[in-house]
């Protein structure tokens, strides 16, 4: 049987993908309690990376958001790994930091990561109503446009 949350990224019309692996010397997530600290996440897709340049330059703002939203999707991916394969057990994002590889003086880092949060509410609901940063790097990890980290609260 489907879970609420399987069901509801089916309506969206997202797959989830098998989290990735770390690429460094790091552990995908760590869960202490009834909290789940997801390392960050690139967008990574299935083919490799995506959107791989600096937003405001090679990268649109509008693309930004998408590059925040495929984060996202593999954030979830995690959170699932970290609840044995049960998103139901997730009962609020909790914090979302995300990082923007943006031109100097690009001022727009909270639309692109809205990509990002917006997902969290539509597959979560009020649950995925959480505090935010959003930053911006002058550079990012294999230049991707956008890296995403978070914090989920589980049964």
């Amino acid at each position: 049987m489907t879970g609420r949350i399987d069901a509801k990224l089916k309506d969206l019309g997202i797959e989830l993908p098998t989290p990735p692996a770390p690429v460094a010397s790091y552990v995908p997530y760590v869960r202490t309690g009834n909290l789940v600290f997801v390392s960050g996440q690139v967008t990574m897709g299935a083919k490799g990376l995506e959107y791989v340049g600096t937003v405001g330059a090679e990268i649109s703002l509008e693309d930004g958001k998408a590059a925040a939203r495929l984060c996202a999707i593999n954030l979830i991916a995690q959170a699932k790994a970290a609840c044995g394969g049960d998103l139901d057990k997730v009962t609020r994002v909790v914090k979302v930091v995300g990082f923007v590889n943006a031109v100097p003086g690009f001022k727009d880092h909270p639309e692109v990561i809205n990509g990002a949060s917006d997902l969290f509410q539509a597959v979560f609901g009020d649950a995925g109503k959480h505090a935010r940063a959003a930053v911006g790097a002058g550079s990012l990890p294999r230049n991707v446009a956008v890296e995403v980290e978070a914090i989920f609260e589980v049964e």
